[in-house]
């Protein structure tokens, strides 16, 4: 059986870089805020030097976070983000140091399904879940026309059924 795989293509929204630095700015923030008001309380109430210097060194290494996940780290991910799909095989691919390339066989899938937080809604980007047996595996942020088709399709080439006993 020799079946040649190209490397996939595809690549995410670069309106997903926006998204990312938004939530990692509010993840980020609200550390710091608890830190700050941590450290506020630590000053009124006279607590133990090591509490402040622990305060300190918690706040200094979020702040190192943030500067990377902020600025740095959602624009890597998206640059390496890469997927693919055709009749027989998904693939998922991304990283640059430590590169993950996913195959996933039509065979094996046995749900797809797509979701939309208010960030994603907004920019109009959708999220595709792909289910397996063992697993389940997830393309971010692609625009919402894109989405839909994939869904269908990856569902039509692994004979996914609708289920309707919801209804």
């Amino acid at each position: 059986m020799d079946y040649i795989l190209n490397e996939p293509e595809r690549q995410i929204s670069t309106k997903i870089i926006q998204i990312w630095r938004t939530t990692n700015t509010i993840g980020h923030g609200s550390f710091l805020l608890g830190f700050s008001a941590l450290l506020a309380a630590s000053h009124y109430w006279d607590w133990y030097n090591w509490v402040n210097i622990t305060l300190y060194v918690l706040i200094g290494i979020t702040v190192m976070s943030a500067i990377f996940s902020i600025l740095i780290e959602p624009v890597y991910i998206q640059r390496t983000w890469r997927y693919d799909v055709d009749e027989n095989f998904i693939q998922l691919k991304h990283g640059r140091w430590n590169v993950e390339h996913k195959i996933i066989p039509m065979a094996k899938i046995e749900y797809v399904t797509t979701d939309q937080g208010p960030f994603l809604r907004k920019a109009g980007l959708y999220s595709l879940n792909i289910g397996t047996t063992a697993s389940s595996h997830k393309i971010p942020a692609i625009p919402e026309e894109e989405a839909l088709k994939l869904r269908s399709l990856i569902a039509s080439y692994a004979n996914v059924k609708e289920d309707d006993s919801f209804e």
